[in-house]
């Protein structure tokens, strides 16, 4: 729900610096523009941030042909193989068939 400006003496509360201060809308809300503004500028930042370093992994991945296994065994490889399945001779205790 959008704020209503109709009022810019209206009274209200701050935290500046560990103090609650008193102040009105008008003397605050150009303060709490930019703090949203700055906000979106750093998260923008750190989004960008986020990508290259997806992207380095990948290339690192790519370049030491490095497959991240996932907890069900799985290998995460679009060769659709699964590693770490048990595929062999099953034997039993020594002397067991004599």
């Amino acid at each position: 729900m959008p704020y209503n400006h109709s009022n810019p003496s209206r009274r209200c509360y701050r935290m500046i610096g560990g103090v609650l201060v008193e102040r009105t809308i008008k003397e605050v809300l150009p303060a709490v523009h930019r703090n949203k503004e700055g906000l979106e500028e750093v998260i923008a930042r750190l989004n960008e941030a986020l990508e290259k370093k997806k992207r380095e992994i990948a290339d690192f991945e790519g370049k030491y042909k490095i497959r991240i296994r996932k907890s069900d065994g799985e290998v995460k490889d679009d060769s659709g193989r699964k590693e770490g399945s048990a595929q062999g001779v099953l034997v039993g205790p020594a002397g067991a068939n004599e």
